[in-house]
């Protein structure tokens, strides 16, 4: 519809020399809702919410407001028209449409009561405001009816009927933004253009082709080929859940790609989303997804890599920047975080990419790293994309924990790899040996009678103790406390000392369990989670290129000393760690998993599995408190800030640090200055972020990014040093 200046108007261009109208907006709107809304079948319920959601700017007060008068609310007027025709428009979309519309700019609002007065920020408060006449809009729109909402709850009826609400509001709030956005730039911001799936799984089989070939399964090789043929021929199945119990060392990580590729080219779908739990594993994934399928098509979202809006007017928006708003790109690799607080959000930045979500395969590496205070919430969650939303789901571990019983009847699990016992076996690289309690001294003198070991510890400031007793060449620390270039370039010292037969002794925190590239003969791992103990087992001799019963994961517990804590946290999982070893004996056999996994559940019960209690807040059906499960659901429960380190001048990244430090300084503020300057940046509890501002120890240049004052504080062997005793490395 062309745009006529005598229409009342939705918004007017930067140089006030375009207008567009309202019913325009509405109607683009509306298209763009309709369409994200039809990926899982409720093209007719988004496209209703479009068009009624700024029915508000008809008001003389919004007029004037685009003229410079003051705000006023147009965001109500669409939610009290929803209710006053919920019978015409149907009861069930209506009270969609009360949520979604209500909360398009301010987010998702607790449903409130009927006492509620106009102003309270709740759904029933919003709905009693009293707003200026916007009863022009009936000159152009009528009321859409929705004739079918497609929906076929799970056990918790309330719990999918809130998915659906949040995921209508994820497809009107993008295409709100969307089509604002093509307004204003007039056009001149291009979104799209990736590879299609059938290119990219083109792609990859131009580089897996010649391994299909061997077929020896006494061979690494060989047995990598057969978990990837089956994934291969598995990725032909129809959408729905999926497990793959692939060991360490059998290419889990390009074989899920393969089933991920082929399953999407042969049902249509849209997208690959990765969630992992550590930003360590995305990066050294995306990178080989990079290398395979391109880089314009590959998305990393997580805590190292932001896009945020605002800064200079010269910084302009590229794909990936655009892409992390919405996530509209072929492969996706994210967090845990990232993933299950959107699911559970209620705020607009967050929420707007989950509609893209739908119609996607969404693999889950390393599943055994999902929160177990919110296991319940996380696993239903899952269960509504797969069933209503035509997505599949692939848990994917190397530990496959017992998560089948926490899905609906109407989902049952399919594994894909072949075999899981026997490869099991196969990949075997070490034997695990339990010497039971040992003195801090003792491990001391154990670890340097060897020339190459990796020592993981459960308490910082316990690794931070040995790595100082330990000392000499070749000895080296890692923790979250190094900013992620320092351990990147760690990272690599290490492996190329092992790989030259160097001296090499490592002592760390989990942060080296999971997904980090590493080779060493001999592994000590203090007692933990069964696990925690095989992601460690992962690290000895991981290429398979000496005899396993040579090469040792040592499992000990440490004499209780003074000052070292450990999180209280791991005390359950090392409970019934203990129990396995007396059960089973073999910690890595597929058996003492299950039971542990199976063992740990129960003693959490069903209130530890969904600690804060999530899912109770769902029923009450369509009486849903949207903002205060957002408040609730946070998978890293105490907030962190980071603190940008500048190296001293005898540091490697001096000078590229230096240079990012006098930008902020400055009071430059781009989106890839704030990318540079993660690489650079420790992230620390609130607490001890604290401590060093009040001591005055942290520059604040003019925006909030915070600078380390006294460079001593930071140490080129053990990072930012502070009185720690927390343990575990921080997730984002």
């Amino acid at each position: 519809m062309s745009i006529e200046s005598d229409k009342l108007l939705a918004r007017i261009s930067e140089d006030e020399t375009r207008k567009q109208t309202i019913i325009d907006h509405l109607f683009g709107t509306a298209e763009l809702a309709g369409r994200f809304a039809n990926a899982f079948n409720n093209r007719e319920l988004g496209y209703a919410c479009g068009l009624l959601h700024d029915i508000g700017k008809y008001s003389q007060g919004f007029q004037r407001r685009l003229r410079g008068g003051p705000k006023v609310d147009h965001a109500t007027a669409g939610a009290k028209e929803a209710s006053n025709y919920a019978s015409e428009m149907g009861y069930v979309a209506s009270f969609c449409a009360q949520y979604c519309i209500s909360g398009h700019h301010s987010g998702l609002l607790d449903f409130g009561t009927a006492s509620d007065v106009g102003g309270t920020p709740t759904l029933k408060g919003r709905l009693n405001k009293r707003l200026d006449d916007y009863q022009a809009y009936k000159q152009e729109i009528e009321i859409p009816k929705v004739y079918d909402i497609q929906l076929e709850p799970l056990d918790n009826q309330g719990f999918s009927a809130a998915f659906l609400i949040r995921m209508i509001f994820s497809c009107l709030v993008d295409a709100d933004r969307l089509d604002t956005e093509r307004f204003m730039s007039n056009g001149a911001v291009q979104r799209g253009g990736y590879d299609s799936m059938l290119t990219l799984f083109e792609r990859l089989n131009n580089k897996v082709r010649p391994w299909l070939e061997n077929g020896d399964l006494n061979t690494v090789n060989g047995r990598r080929t057969a978990i990837l043929k089956a994934c291969l021929d598995k990725g032909r199945s129809a959408r729905g859940l999926f497990t793959l119990t692939v060991p360490t060392g059998g290419g889990k990580t390009i074989s899920s790609l393969a089933f991920a590729l082929q399953h999407a080219v042969e049902n249509g779908m849209e997208r690959i989303i990765y969630v992992i739990p550590y930003t360590s594993i995305i990066e050294q994934n995306a990178g080989v997804f990079k290398d395979i399928l391109g880089e314009i098509n590959v998305l990393e979202h997580h805590s190292n890599v932001t896009y945020k809006k605002g800064g200079d007017e010269g910084d302009e928006l590229d794909l990936k920047q655009l892409a992390a708003e919405n996530w509209d790109m072929p492969v996706i690799v994210t967090t845990n975080v990232q993933f299950f607080e959107s699911l559970f959000s209620n705020g607009t930045s967050k929420c707007r990419k989950i509609h893209n979500i739908a119609n996607s395969v969404i693999i889950f590496d390393e599943a055994q790293m999902l929160p177990t205070q919110y296991l319940k919430p996380c696993l239903q969650a899952i269960a509504e994309l797969v069933y209503n939303y035509r997505s599949t789901a692939v848990i994917c571990t190397a530990t496959q924990p017992a998560l089948e019983k926490f899905f609906p009847e109407a989902l049952e699990p399919v594994e894909i790899c072949p075999e899981p016992a026997g490869q099991y076996e196969f990949f075997r690289r070490t034997s695990i040996k339990h010497i039971g309690e040992i003195s801090e001294e003792e491990l001391i003198e154990r670890l340097k009678q060897r020339d190459q070991a990796l020592c993981i510890l459960n308490s910082r400031k316990r690794v931070q103790r040995v790595y100082d007793a330990l000392g000499g060449e070749g000895t080296y620390h890692l923790s979250t406390f190094m900013y992620p270039a320092h351990r990147s370039r760690i990272l690599a010292e290490i492996k190329a000392r092992l790989k030259d037969k160097k001296p090499c002794r490592l002592i760390a925190t989990s942060l080296v369990e999971a997904g980090v590239d590493l080779d060493f003969r001999a592994v000590f791992r203090e007692l933990a989670g069964v696990d925690s103990l095989i992601q460690a087992a992962g690290r000895c001799n991981r290429e398979g290129e000496e005899d396993r019963y040579e090469c040792e994961t040592i499992v000990f517990s440490l004499t209780k000393t003074e000052g070292i804590n450990i999180p209280r946290s791991l005390d359950t999982p090392i409970d019934v760690t203990k129990q396995i070893v007396e059960a089973h004996g073999d910690v890595m056999s597929l058996e003492a998993i299950k039971d542990y996994f199976e063992r740990l559940y129960k003693y959490k019960g069903e209130n530890g599995l969904d600690l804060k209690g999530v899912l109770n807040n769902f029923k009450k059906g369509l009486l849903i408190p949207f903002a205060s499960v957002a408040d609730e659901f946070k998978l890293i429960e105490e907030n962190t800030k980071p603190v940008f380190i500048e190296p001293t001048p005898i540091d490697e990244d001096s000078q590229k640090a230096a240079d990012i430090a006098k930008r902020l300084r400055s009071g430059e503020h781009t989106r890839s200055l704030t990318r540079d300057a993660g690489q650079y940046s420790v992230n620390i509890y609130e607490s001890d972020f604290e401590t060093l501002r009040g001591a005055g120890l942290l520059e604040e240049p003019r925006l909030e990014i915070y600078i380390l004052r006294d460079k001593r504080l930071y140490s080129k062997d053990k990072g930012l040093i502070l009185n720690v005793s927390r343990g575990d490395a921080l997730v984002f």
